[in-house]
């Protein structure tokens, strides 16, 4: 079976019997042999209704006699794929989208609803000739407004508008629903950026440098498989987007030292302090999923580095590492509100439950982590979420109970115009005026009179 709709519709069941968007797609993906254009047809469809689940629903919803919630599961997922394609996809004519939507509810046990489905999305298409404008009907509520258009849970939006207010947010929702670029980052040990540009080029990939950031390269368009470009095999280069890449150079790492990278899996950071150091001193790569750090293996083997240690096992619980290390970076988890354009579902998985928990976590992490700083060491603190829970209120309250410890501003970094870098000294990337993942970093001092 070829068909994408009907492999999106696989897909899509899965996904909302709980698997993760990118595991369902995958699982798919490998059963199949596709040509390019169905693969991107396929992937952009399952992203797509994961993504715009909410305002697919809200259709079903105005245009069905009942709820969303209230149709069979399959059936709301066919007619997701429906109204997706019609909303969406310019590139799709309405017709096409509509029958091939009819076609999924006879091929999937909903063939007594072949009119329904068909009713249903014709209703779609009649309003919007006729009123000339967006179909979809909104309430007046800022938020749910903007929950519902832009597809969100209310309380992101909540915790934007009070961060960014009513244009900013809305900038950053339309942000998050693009589809995700492609960074990678050089290893200077091996190459030079011009080398890398020069190798793709030739294979007709075409990239594009990013001000302020020496080893980053975006790519531009279709790239086909990553492992299969230039220098990839050779470890001239790794994926990594260029957010990330500033968290290294705010650690600033020096030939020698020694440095524990905290919450190291799958090890793009880790090996971004490798280089900055020139492969030379001591990288303790902290992890507790061991899986996750074999991939960190693999990728530091793959672009020959040799200063990083692995060690297994939660980070709160170690204590072998008291005032060793001259720097520590917590690149901690988090609810990863900054990264949701890569990550279709993360939207529908976290709560405010969830952001709570995890803030717990934070602090015990870099209360705990903290002792591993020499007296006149530095730690970087960073998250790729937007939510304050999660970064400033994390920081204020370490900072409130160690006074051994103080912000230190980022000298010799060179910041993406117009960052956010507060008076307090900490910054934060905002997706939609960096064109980058949204993070928060802050850079601390351990003075040198501490006990």
């Amino acid at each position: 079976m070829t068909n994408p709709r009907q492999l999106a519709f696989i897909a899509l069941r899965d996904v909302h019997k709980g698997a993760y968007a990118d595991v369902a797609l995958d699982r798919v993906l490998q059963k199949v042999n596709l040509p390019d254009c169905d693969r991107r047809l396929l992937t952009e469809l399952v992203y797509g209704s994961v993504r715009r689940q909410r305002t697919l629903d809200t259709l079903i919803d105005q245009f069905a006699k009942k709820k969303s919630h209230q149709q069979p599961p399959d059936l709301c997922t066919i007619l997701h794929l429906g109204f997706y394609q019609l909303r969406y996809q310019e590139r799709i004519p309405a017709s096409a989208a509509v029958n091939t939507t009819v076609q999924l509810a006879k091929e999937n046990g909903f063939s007594g609803l072949t009119g329904f489905v068909n009713g249903l999305l014709r209703q779609y298409i009649r309003l919007a000739e006729k009123i000339k404008a967006d179909p979809l009907q909104l309430p007046e509520n800022p938020v749910e407004r903007l929950g519902i258009l832009h597809s969100f849970p209310d309380w992101i939006i909540q915790v934007w508008l009070e961060q960014l207010g009513l244009n900013d947010t809305e900038e950053l929702c339309e942000w998050m629903n693009q589809s995700p670029t492609i960074d990678l980052r050089i290893n200077p040990l091996r190459t030079s950026i011009e080398e890398v540009e020069a190798a793709l080029q030739s294979a007709g990939v075409l990239v594009r440098r990013i001000p302020h950031l020496p080893q980053a390269l975006r790519f531009i368009g279709n790239t086909g498989s990553i492992q299969k470009l230039p220098g990839f095999k050779e470890g001239w280069w790794t994926v990594q987007d260029s957010s990330a890449q500033l968290v290294g150079h705010l650690l600033d790492p020096q030939p020698g030292e020694v440095v524990i990278d905290v919450c190291a899996a799958p090890g793009g950071k880790t090996t971004h302090i490798a280089e900055l150091m020139a492969d030379k001193g001591k990288i303790w790569a902290c992890d507790r999923t061991s899986s996750r750090l074999r991939k960190l293996q693999e990728n530091s083997q793959r672009l020959n580095l040799q200063s990083i240690q692995i060690y297994t096992g939660d980070s709160r619980h170690f204590n072998q590492f008291q005032n060793t290390a001259d720097r520590v970076l917590l690149d901690a988890p988090c609810s990863g509100l900054g990264t949701m354009h890569r990550h279709a579902d993360a939207r529908w998985r976290q709560t405010p439950e969830s952001v709570r928990e995890l803030s717990v976590l934070q602090r015990e992490l870099l209360t705990h982590t903290s002792t591993f700083v020499k007296p006149g060491g530095v730690l970087v603190y960073a998250t790729c979420t937007l939510h304050p829970a999660e970064n400033e209120e994390v920081i204020s309250a370490f900072l409130a109970e160690s006074p051994e410890w103080q912000i230190e501003s980022p000298r010799g970094v060179e910041l993406p115009d117009s960052t956010d870098s507060t008076p307090e000294g900490w910054f934060k990337l905002w997706p939609h005026r960096q064109d980058m993942d949204g993070f928060f970093m802050v850079r601390l001092r351990k003075t040198n009179n501490s006990e």
